[in-house]
This record gives C-alpha cells, sequence and structure tokens, in this order.
C-alpha cells in the first residue's frame, strides 16, 4: 500500500511546487501525485487549476502563457510569506526529483495535446516507466495516453454520487470496471465519498488497481488498508504515516 502525497506535502507547502514534492520525499511517502497543463509553447507545466488566480493571484490561463512566462509568477506566498519566490515547475524538473524505488502519479489535465511532450519529457530525463502512473478523469484522454505510453499504469479517477431517494452510490463498481477493462487500463483512482470495502474488494477481485483520494484521517485510512486498496493519496503523507503505525 502507497502513500502517495497529494500535490506534493501539500499540507506544510505551497502545493505542486518543487519545495512541496521535495518535503513529501523527506517525509517518506510513496508517491507524488502533481497536476499537468501545457503551456502556450507547448510545454509541460505542474499547476492543478487551469488559471493563475489561485497560486498567482493574478488574471490569465496558463495555456495562454510560455513556460517563461509562467515561471515569472510567485506561486508560494499565498500559502506564507517564507514561500516567497516559489515558481511553477516544469514536468523535466519533478522527473528528475523521483527518489529509486519511489513513484510520481501525473494526473492528466491538459488532454491529449501534451502526451507527446510528456514522452518526450520521460525520455530526456530517462524516467523508468515503473516511476510514473497516469491518471485522470477524461477517459478518452486515458485511453489515448495508454496507446501513446503504453509502458505506463494508467487508472481512471471517477467520484462517486449519492442517490439520497435510494441511498445507493453510482456509478457501480460493475460499471466501472467494465468501463477500465475495455479502455485498457490498468486501474480506478476514486474519491473516498462513496467508497466502501466491498467495492474496494470487487476492484481488486478483477485484478484491477484500486487507489483513493484525498484521505487525512487516519481511521478512514485503516479501514481502506483493510479492505485492500492500493494507495492512498493525502496532504499529510509523513503525518499519516506516523499515525498508521
Amino acid at each position: 500500500m502507497e502513500i502517495i502525497a497529494h500535490r506534493g506535502a501539500s499540507f506544510d507547502a505551497p502545493e505542486n511546487t518543487l519545495s512541496a514534492i521535495q518535503l513529501a520525499w523527506m517525509q517518506n511517502a510513496d508517491a507524488v501525485e502533481i497536476d499537468v497543463h501545457c503551456s502556450r509553447d507547448g510545454k509541460i507545466v505542474v499547476i492543478h487549476d487551469p488559471t493563475l488566480r489561485k497560486l498567482a493571484r493574478c488574471h490569465g490561463n496558463v495555456c495562454d502563457k510560455t513556460l517563461r512566462e509562467l515561471q515569472t509568477f510567485d506561486v508560494g506566498s499565498w500559502k506564507h510569506e517564507r514561500w516567497r519566490e516559489e515558481r511553477i515547475p516544469s514536468i523535466d524538473a519533478v522527473l528528475d526529483t523521483i527518489p529509486k524505488g519511489n513513484r510520481l502519479f501525473i494526473e492528466l489535465k491538459c488532454g491529449v495535446e501534451g502526451l507527446l511532450e510528456l514522452g518526450g519529457a520521460l525520455r530526456r530525463t530517462k524516467t523508468p516507466a515503473k516511476s510514473v502512473a497516469l491518471i485522470g478523469f477524461s477517459l478518452a484522454t486515458m485511453m489515448e495516453a495508454k496507446r501513446l505510453l503504453p509502458k505506463l499504469e494508467m487508472s481512471w479517477i471517477v467520484e462517486r454520487k449519492r442517490d439520497w431517494r435510494t441511498a445507493r452510490w453510482t456509478p457501480a463498481a460493475e460499471f466501472l470496471i467494465e468501463r477500465v477493462r475495455q479502455a485498457g487500463l490498468d486501474g480506478l483512482d476514486m474519491g473516498v465519498r462513496g467508497l466502501h470495502t466491498k467495492f474496494v474488494q470487487e476492484v481488486k477481485a478483477a485484478h484491477l488497481q484500486c487507489y483513493v483520494w484525498t484521505v487525512d484521517s487516519p481511521a478512514v485510512a485503516r479501514r481502506l488498508i483493510a479492505a485492500g486498496i492500493d494507495g492512498i493519496t493525502t496532504n499529510r503523507p509523513g503525518w499519516l504515516r506516523q499515525r498508521l503505525r
């Protein structure tokens, strides 16, 4: 079972920055999860939102600016003054941080237009396929990613919803398992709401990976570990590992 640092050690440091990622490795995270978009010049950049409003406190879309322009923005001060001058990382810079034996989960928010550049980044940094997993909400994008980068593990991100009239959570496990198999993917990355033991066990019985986001509760983490979850994405990797011990 992997402890996966959500956007790096994002409870302690500004999300999706090199400081948050390096801190996650220092806190003994097994893996780090990041989000990526494409810049105007086709580079893969590490940031969650499509705009600069939250992190840089300014107007503008990520896709409308070049990598050089994006790296002029301070994306750390919003967290604390000591993080002033944190910059938006390139994917190459983040790939270079992965310790031997650890993994990087890359959430694709850029669509299929970034896949060839991502493949180029993996080659430039000589990152082994086993060190990277791709995740994304768009099943079509994930299918194309699997076609272009077949050696990488890939999981479909899904969040279940509850029908308050019937008390049932949807989509059902059977439906999701079939969609993942048809798409040729390797597993599911599930939101924690509605993720119960039976669901995890059904996914594992289908020989698929099952990950969960975002868990900062030791009690919830213990329940999911007992169910057989493959990885828990958390904002507090070091703290959660200590509590689980």
